[in-house]
């Protein structure tokens, strides 16, 4: 809604790190406001919010007015508030094309469609919902305007308001809109205390106070850590650290599952603890997730960087399993190509990869560790030929090949305690990887170690030119594809291999591993 901060920064940056046309939209909505909230006073400041979406690198400012959005006649009392000039002229001009036209948007808000295993309510009329009416009906009423206008093929949310991301991915479940809701961590002052834009509102003495919200969670963090899961516990912890914060009054304290909102009595995969509450006449919001899940490594990277052998050997070291979710996309290329099918027949290659089983299995074999089955037919050493790595990634580019893939991958993530390796693991398998890794390495390297592998393996000898050639195109297709492309992940740790050992790179990414988990330890 503007006034950007370091919270919006973050949210520009992944996005810049991730998409090749970034637009960030601006737009205070009126519709999320009730007639005692602070809608007039909310700040507004287009002309620095333009100058940050510069310095981010955005490509595109998106921000309308209210009649450009079609609401115009709902809010006409408020009719100019909060626009500037500048706006009130885009406006003009876009309308402008539209002359001769008296069609007008819809204005009825959207209702959340019910379910057989879903209500209304136990979305939008807890938490934030039960103080605040009609809120989440408006927030989604705009950001479905917004969605169907700019069509972006992902929409970028903060978690800090972990209610309004929950709602938004149902609603693009629920409408079947063709984008990705991609969930960013909270940005936090040196406090701790959530950025926001209506943090300008308070004191230097009431900042102090609200960053107890915070640590609040942060000791029921520590609780779970320690092995508390049931709900009392969780929130009593909570509730005796923000007993300790004079002046702040809470609103809500609640323990709830972070996809449903439903409340949760024990901790039993992931629950998340809500707050909201005032500091003097400012409201706040935060929320910590628990999840009852071991760490998971996603170890990213261009073919022929070693990223199998390197991710086997940590996985090993850390004590975690190794999820090979390459070999189970050669199974699939194998398949195709020894079922006679076509590499562009997307349809028939779907359809294979539906009715296809993949089951994985570790080996004693130094030269092959995990053994690949495919329809109970084992292709663990088929699936390494040159037919197969020349074709397997556009096969891994067929959107519904990724879906089936992912889904399988997401599963047996849930528990965690894994180290996977691929194009895309981080950004978009496990995108909530503890640990992300970017290996790389110069095309002529890894056509060395490429080489050495076939000799080592007894394939036919091909020429170092021509796998240079191989490898640069491999990269192209991709960091290109339309689907998943390969992309450093928004947080995770480069890492150069050339003229470094397999033990110097493992050694490396134990040690941030390492890292990590003393970071968490402090923070608890």
């Amino acid at each position: 809604m503007g006034a950007l901060h370091a919270g919006h920064l973050s949210l520009m940056q992944r996005a810049r790190q991730e998409n090749d046309i970034v637009a960030v939209s601006i737009f205070v909505n009126p519709l999320q406001f009730g007639p005692t909230e602070d809608y007039q006073q909310y700040p507004r400041q287009l002309e620095s919010d333009r100058q940050l979406c510069e310095q981010a690198g955005v490509d595109i400012i998106f921000a309308p007015t209210a009649e450009d959005l079609g609401i115009g006649e709902r809010v006409k009392g408020d009719k100019g508030e909060g626009e500037t000039r500048e706006t009130r002229e885009r406006g003009r001009q876009g309308r402008q094309g539209r002359q001769g036209s008296n069609y007008q948007l819809p204005t009825t808000n959207y209702q959340l469609p019910t379910h057989p295993n879903y209500s209304t309510p136990e979305m939008t009329s807890v938490l934030c919902g039960e103080s605040r009416p009609g809120h989440f009906q408006g927030v989604a009423t705009i950001v479905t305007k917004l969605l169907n206008i700019v069509q972006p093929s992902r929409a970028y949310f903060g978690q800090k308001d972990g209610q309004q991301l929950a709602i938004i991915r149902r609603l693009v479940r629920d409408l079947s809109l063709p984008v990705e809701i991609v969930g960013c961590p909270t940005v936090r002052e040196a406090s701790g205390l959530a950025m926001s834009s209506r943090n300008q509102y308070l004191t230097p003495e009431q900042r102090e106070r609200a960053s107890y919200i915070y640590r609040g969670l942060q000791h029921a963090q520590a609780a779970f850590i320690a092995g508390k899961r049931d709900r009392q516990t969780l929130l009593t912890t909570v509730e005796q650290v923000l007993a300790l914060a004079k002046g702040v009054a809470v609103e809500y304290l609640e323990l709830v599952h972070p996809d449903t909102l439903r409340p949760v009595n024990r901790v039993e995969e992931a629950g998340t603890i809500a707050v909201a509450a005032r500091v003097g006449t400012t409201r706040l919001i935060d929320n910590i997730i628990l999840r009852d899940r071991q760490p998971i490594v996603a170890i990213d990277g261009p073919a022929g960087v070693g990223k199998s052998t390197v991710s086997r050997s940590v996985a090993r070291e850390l004590g975690l399993v190794y999820l090979d979710t390459g070999a189970m996309y050669r199974a699939l290329t194998w398949l195709v190509l020894e079922s006679g099918i076509s590499v562009t027949d997307r349809c028939a290659i779907a359809e294979l990869a539906n009715r296809c089983e993949i089951q994985l299995a570790a080996s004693l074999d130094a030269a092959q560790p995990v053994r690949v089955w495919i329809n109970n037919r084992e292709v663990t050493s088929a699936i390494r030929s040159l037919e197969v790595t020349a074709n397997v990634s556009a096969i891994a580019a067929i959107p519904e090949v990724r879906h089936v893939l992912v889904k399988q991958q997401q599963q047996w993530g849930q528990k965690g305690g894994l180290v996977a390796e691929g194009r895309d693991i981080g950004t978009q398998v496990f995108p909530d990887a503890d640990l992300k890794i970017f290996l790389t390495a110069s095309v002529q390297e890894r056509a060395k170690r490429r080489q050495q592998d076939f000799l080592a393996q007894g394939q036919p000898q091909v020429s170092l030119e021509q796998l240079e050639r191989d490898i640069a195109a491999r990269d192209w297709q991709d960091s290109n594809r339309e689907v998943a492309p390969l992309k450093k992940a928004a947080g995770a740790v480069e890492i150069i291999t050339d003229g470094k050992s397999i033990t110097q790179v493992i050694a490396e990414i134990v040690s941030q591993y390492d890292q990590v988990f003393a970071r968490t330890d402090q923070r608890g």
